[in-house]
């Protein structure tokens, strides 16, 4: 077929380079050229009159009515989360024998998580901090989908892709949600499957439960850049064919770090990453891993929940480090000792920790942020129970004194006035854009109920 028609062109490029379609509103979109294929089909950036945007066409033998029902209820759904490319609209031509849907365009500074594992240079910004919000804007992702009542079904490093200089997320292949309880004719991805579907135990769907599986392997992978259940046992296959895949991840899983079983601890010389990493883990952190991947492959209602994953990496970022020797970041326990150095080995110097506590019910939410030069209190820390983190919205920031080196303040990034109160019991006004000194012992009341207190490290 030429260029410029309807047109279908064998396995690959299934869609020639100016095709015009409609899609079931009327629309008229234009094919540009193809951006990359996968196990269902091909993606497309496409010419709509709403501007560019990316068209997902599936390969024909996919393309049937089931497939079609669960477009028609995503659409129909309309979710406007900004961390989804939602399906927006079938687009579906007589003379093809597929159909496809038309999404949003995955900018070009979102990479997926394999990146990490390659340590391509398009990455290298990445840093703790920003893998850690990556892993907290996931974790929020998927609990506002969860909490609609739909699962995803195919968390993987596939469906991922992040921004490694601030750690946003974009969530992809969303066609695979579908309702709790209704049959998506797809499992998942071997090795982000939870146990139980991978032997096919009788009665096991894939649903927000198996969910909670493979977000958390996709945790573990982000941060510790290998698989939970990737140790000796995985060195001593020679061909990781489908039954040893079946054998490692679903009839005989062990966590590599599972304290009641050592038979798969990572080994020296062949897996240091995991071990550097893991040993660089706050505890909190280990315990959700460990909990999710011992209890949690017996029983599925032991998996760690997305609140939970939320809470502990809210409270990870909050306590982010730097060492004074070498500069690095390090991830520190919230409200626990001083780390030693993942770079260096020198154990880091704790700032001040601001404890701030907010709400106005009984049990107030308290939050613990540690005090370095340029870190920050945003919106989020003065609201009991969030509904989402917001790393563009800081209300304050640490900054360092103009004439005196080693003293810092917090400079009101807010629209409101603050009252502070000193040690000595003095008080004073802090307006939009002026710093309050940061001294042991000092009080901020910060508006609505939160207040704040400069504690010792």
């Amino acid at each position: 077929m030429t260029r410029g028609t309807n047109a279908m062109n064998g396995a690959y490029g299934m869609l020639t380079e100016g095709a015009r379609l409609t899609t079931e509103r009327g629309d008229a979109i234009t094919v540009r050229h193809l951006l990359g294929s996968g196990g269902q089909g091909e993606v497309y950036e496409v010419d709509t009159p709403a501007g560019t945007q990316a068209l997902k066409w599936y390969f024909p033998q996919l393309a049937d009515a089931q497939r079609w029902r669960i477009l028609e209820t995503l659409v129909d759904r309309a979710w406007g989360d900004d961390r989804f490319l939602w399906p927006r609209t079938i687009v579906a031509e007589p003379s093809l024998t597929s159909f496809g849907y038309v999404m949003g365009l995955r900018p070009d500074h979102f990479h997926d998580l394999p990146a990490l594992l390659r340590r391509d240079p398009a990455v290298s910004a990445a840093t703790p901090r920003s893998l850690i919000t990556t892993a907290l804007n996931t974790v929020e992702a998927y609990l506002s989908l969860h909490s609609q009542g739909i699962a995803y079904r195919d968390i993987s490093w596939g469906n991922v892709f992040f921004n490694p200089v601030n750690g946003d997320v974009l969530v992809c292949d969303n066609d695979n949600a579908v309702v709790e309880g209704e049959s998506a004719g797809i499992a998942g991805t071997m090795n982000f499957m939870a146990p139980e579907l991978v032997r096919g135990d009788p009665g096991a769907a894939p649903g927000i439960q198996t969910d909670l599986h493979s977000l958390a392997v996709l945790l573990f992978y982000l941060l510790m850049n290998h698989h939970p259940l990737d140790g000796a046992q995985e060195l001593k296959i020679h061909c990781m064919d489908d039954k040893a895949q079946r054998k490692l991840y679903g009839v005989d899983p062990v966590f590599i770090y599972d304290p009641a079983e050592t038979r798969n601890r990572p080994v020296p010389g062949e897996q240091d990453t995991v071990i550097a990493t893991w040993g660089a883990l706050p505890p909190v952190l280990r315990e959700l891993f460990t909990r999710t991947f011992t209890e949690g492959l017996a029983s599925p209602s032991r998996r760690v929940r997305e609140t939970e994953w939320r809470d502990a990496l809210s409270a990870v970022r909050d306590a982010i480090v730097p060492c004074h020797g070498c500069g690095k970041q390090n991830l520190a326990e919230p409200n626990g000792p001083a780390p030693r150095c993942w770079k260096c080995g020198r154990t880091v110097d704790l700032p001040l920790r601001l404890e701030l506590t907010c709400g106005k019910s009984s049990r107030r939410t308290r939050r613990d942020i540690r005090l370095n030069e340029g870190a920050e209190v945003y919106a989020h820390h003065l609201v009991e129970d969030p509904e989402r983190h917001d790393f563009a919205a800081a209300v304050g920031e640490v900054t360092a004194h103009p004439r005196t080196p080693g003293r810092l303040g917090l400079t009101n990034r807010s629209p409101v006035s603050w009252r502070v109160r000193r040690a000595d019991g003095g008080e004073v006004e802090v307006p939009p854009g002026r710093t309050a000194a940061l001294r042991p012992g000092v009080l901020l009341e910060l508006g609505d109920g939160a207040e704040a207190v400069v504690r010792e490290r």
